[in-house]
C-alpha cells in the first residue's frame, strides 16, 4: 500500500522538525562553549527550559495567531489528513523557539532566568507570530499591499528575516537594557577579555546547527512535491562562503571561523529557493565578512556586550539575507526572478520594526516590574540556578 500525499507531507515535515529540533542542541553547545566555565550549566538548562516554554506558548496561542488554526478541538479532528497540521505545527514551532535561543546567546551571563522565561512566553505567543503571520499567511493584507506597491510580495522562504533578523534585533534590545557584564568595560577605557571557555564545544554547536540547517531550509517547502535540490546546494555554497570570509577576515580565529558558516546560512534562508549557487556563495561570503566586522565593532568600539554576537550574526546577517534575496534572486543575477528589491527592503524593515517595538514593550515592562539582571553575588558566582552551586568544586575559579 502506497503513501497518500498527506502522509508523505506529514513524514516530510516530521523529518524536518526533528532536524531543526536537533539544532537547539547546537544553540546550547555554541553558548556553552562561548560563555565562561562558571555559566555553562546555566546555559544548558536555560536553552532546554526556553524550548519547553516556547512549545506551550506556540501551541496554545502563537500558531493560532499566525495561521488562524486552534488545536483546542477533539483528538479525532486532529487526526484528519494523517495529522499533517499537527506536524506542521511541530515544524514551525522549532522555528518559533529559535527566537529565545538566539536571544539567550546575547544576554548570557547576567540575565535572571525567571524574567527571561516570561519574555520567552510572550515573544513566542505574540510578537514572533504576529510578524510570521504577516509574511507567511498574509495576515492584515500587508503582503497584498507590498505586491500593489512593488509588483511582488515580500519573499522569505526559510526565515532570514522572520526568524533570524527578528530574533537578532529583539536580542539587541535585551542586551542594551541589561547592560554589560560586570567588569567587562572599565571607566578608563579598558576591556576585560572573556575568551570562550571551550572551543571544542563551540565548534560542536556550530556543526550541529550547520547540519540541522539543511532541514531548516530544505523542509521549508513543507510539501514533498515542492522539494528543491537548489535550496540544498545554495545552503551549502552560502555556508562555504561564510566560512571562508570569516576565516580570512578573522585571521584564523576559531570563534570567527565557526560562526562564519552560521552567518552564511542565516543570510541565504530568504532566497535559497531563488538564487543561483554562485549568488548564494556571494551572499554567504558577504554575511561572513559582515559578522566579523560588526562583531568587532559592537564589542570593542561601541562597547555593546553581546556575548555570542547575536545581533551581527542573526540581526544584521538576517536583514542582509532579506535584502539579498531581492538582488541575487533577480534573473539579471542568475536567479529565478519573481522577487522585488523594493518589497524585500520594505519587508525587512517591517520585521526589524516589529522586533524593536515588541522587545521594547516586553523587556521594558519586565525591567520596570521584576527586573532583568542577576544581583552582584549571583553574577559573580555565575548563575541563579542552585544546581550550579551544588556542582561547584572547592577551589573552582569564579572570576
Amino acid at each position: 500500500m502506497g503513501f497518500s500525499k498527506t502522509s508523505q507531507d506529514a513524514l516530510f515535515l516530521l523529518l524536518g522538525a526533528i532536524m531543526v529540533l536537533a539544532m537547539h542542541s547546537g544553540f546550547a553547545f555554541l553558548e556553552l562553549g562561548t560563555v565562561r566555565s562558571k555559566n555553562q550549566v546555566n546555559a544548558l538548562v536555560k536553552i532546554l527550559v526556553d524550548f519547553a516554554i516556547s512549545t506551550l506558548a506556540y501551541f496554545l496561542v502563537g500558531y493560532s495567531l499566525a495561521y488562524g488554526k486552534s488545536f483546542l478541538v477533539s483528538a479525532d479532528l486532529l487526526m484528519e489528513n494523517n495529522g499533517v497540521e499537527l506536524v506542521r505545527f511541530f515544524f514551525l514551532l522549532t522555528f518559533a523557539a529559535a527566537i529565545p535561543a538566539i536571544i539567550s546567546g546575547g544576554i548570557a551571563e547576567r540575565a535572571r532566568m525567571g524574567p527571561q522565561l516570561i519574555a520567552t512566553g510572550v515573544l513566542v505567543a505574540l510578537v514572533y507570530p504576529f510578524f510570521e503571520g504577516i509574511v507567511w499567511n498574509n495576515n492584515l493584507g500587508i503582503q497584498d499591499q507590498f505586491k500593489a506597491w512593488f509588483g511582488e510580495n515580500f519573499h522569505d522562504f526559510a526565515g532570514s528575516v522572520v526568524v533570524h533578523a527578528v530574533g537578532g534585533w529583539i536580542g539587541l534590545v535585551a542586551v542594551l537594557m541589561l547592560g554589560a557584564r560586570r567588569g567587562r568595560y572599565s571607566r578608563d577605557g579598558r576591556i576585560a577579555a572573556h575568551p570562550p571557555s571551550s572551543i571544542p564545544f563551540l565548534a560542536l554547536g556550530s556543526w550541529i546547527l550547520t547540519i540541522g540547517w539543511f532541514g531548516f531550509n530544505v523542509m521549508s517547502a513543507q510539501e514533498v512535491t515542492k522539494l528543491s535540490g537548489l535550496v540544498a546546494v545554495n545552503s551549502l555554497l552560502a555556508m562555504v562562503g561564510g566560512t571562508l570570509a570569516a576565516w580570512a577576515l578573522g585571521r584564523n580565529d576559531p570563534g570567527f571561523t565557526y560562526n562564519g558558516p552560521l552567518a552564511g546560512l542565516v543570510a541565504v534562508c530568504a532566497g535559497s529557493d531563488l538564487m543561483h549557487p554562485l549568488g548564494a556563495l556571494a551572499v554567504g561570503g558577504i554575511a561572513g565578512a559582515l559578522f566579523v566586522q560588526l562583531f568587532t565593532l559592537t564589542q570593542n568600539r561601541w562597547r555593546i556586550d553581546d556575548v555570542l554576537g547575536v545581533w551581527p550574526l542573526h540581526g544584521l546577517c538576517g536583514a542582509w539575507g532579506g535584502i539579498a534575496a531581492g538582488i541575487f534572486g533577480q534573473a539579471a543575477f542568475g536567479g529565478a526572478g519573481g522577487v522585488s528589491f523594493g518589497a524585500q527592503v520594505a519587508g525587512t524593515l517591517l520585521g526589524i520594526a516589529v522586533a524593536l517595538v515588541g522587545a521594547a514593550v516586553v523587556y521594558g515592562a519586565l525591567r520596570a516590574t521584576v527586573g532583568l539582571r542577576l544581583d552582584e553575588e549571583q553574577e559573580f558566582l555565575g548563575s541563579d540556578l542552585s544546581i550550579h552551586r551544588i556542582s561547584a568544586t572547592p577551589g573552582q575559579d569564579n572570576n
